[in-house]
C-alpha cells in the first residue's frame, strides 16, 4: 500500500520527466521553426527592399542623350530597338553599330528592304551577332568592342531589360564608358507597369533574372569573360 511520501515522490518524478521533454525536442523543434520563420521574413524583406530598388534603376521614359560615343549595341528583342539603334548611328551619335542577338532572318539586306532610308549606313556601319541570352549579348559585345577599340557604348535595349544588360556589358568591358539608351514601349508610356498583370510579371521575372545574373558574376566573375 501507497503512503503519502511515496505518493508524493511519484508526483515529483513525474514533473522532473515532463519538465525533461519539455526542455528536449519540443523546445528545439519549436526553436528551429522560430528560427526558419524569422529567416524567411528577412529574406522576403530583402527581396521586395531590392525590388524596390531595382524598379528605381528601371527607366520609365526614353531620354536624351547628351553625348556620343565610339559604338553604339542594340539587344534586340522589342520592335523599336534596332529602328532607335538605327536612328543613333544615322545622327551620328556612334560611329559603328553592333546588333546582338539577331536572328537569322536579320541582316544587312532584310533591314535595307525594309528600311531603305538607313541604308548606306547599314551597308557601311552596321555589324551583327546571333547571341541567344543577354550574357551572350555582353560577351559578343566585348569581343566587338576590343576588336575596334571601342572606348564609350551606347547601349539601346528596353527600359525594364537595362539593368541587367547594363550589369552584363559593365562585367565584360570595365574600362569602356556605358550610356544607356532606354526604349519604352507605348503601353508602358501610357500606363504604370503594375496596372497590367502581364507588365507586372514581366518585370517581376526581369528582377529575379537581374539577380540570378548578379549572383553568378560574384560567384563566378570569370564567367564569359576569357575567351
Amino acid at each position: 500500500m501507497a503512503t503519502i511520501g511515496s505518493r508524493q515522490g511519484q508526483h515529483r518524478g513525474s514533473d522532473v520527466a515532463s519538465g525533461a521533454d519539455d526542455g528536449g525536442p519540443g523546445r528545439l523543434l519549436r526553436r528551429a521553426i522560430r528560427i526558419t520563420f524569422g529567416l524567411c521574413c528577412g529574406i522576403a524583406l530583402l527581396l521586395l527592399l531590392g525590388f524596390l530598388w531595382f524598379i528605381t534603376l528601371m527607366p520609365a521614359a526614353e531620354v536624351k542623350l547628351g553625348r556620343s560615343a565610339d559604338g553604339i549595341v542594340v539587344l534586340t528583342g522589342g520592335a523599336s530597338r534596332i529602328i532607335d539603334a538605327l536612328d543613333l548611328l544615322s545622327a551620328k551619335r556612334g560611329q559603328r553599330l553592333l546588333i546582338s542577338g539577331a536572328n537569322r532572318a536579320t541582316n544587312a539586306g532584310e533591314i535595307s528592304r525594309l528600311h531603305p532610308e538607313y541604308e548606306a549606313f547599314v551597308r557601311c556601319c552596321v555589324d551583327f551577332d546571333r547571341s541567344l541570352n543577354t550574357l551572350g549579348n555582353a560577351v559578343e559585345t566585348r569581343k566587338w568592342a576590343q576588336a575596334r577599340n571601342i572606348r564609350s557604348l551606347i547601349v539601346v535595349t528596353s527600359g525594364y531589360h537595362m539593368p541587367r544588360a547594363m550589369a552584363e556589358i559593365a562585367h565584360q568591358l570595365p574600362g569602356v564608358t556605358l550610356i544607356a539608351f532606354p526604349v519604352v514601349s507605348e503601353k508602358l508610356r501610357a500606363e504604370p507597369w503594375w496596372s497590367s498583370a502581364t507588365t507586372a510579371r514581366l518585370v517581376l521575372l526581369e528582377y529575379l533574372k537581374f539577380l540570378f545574373a548578379q549572383a553568378r558574376m560574384l560567384i563566378n566573375p570569370g564567367a564569359g569573360v576569357s575567351g
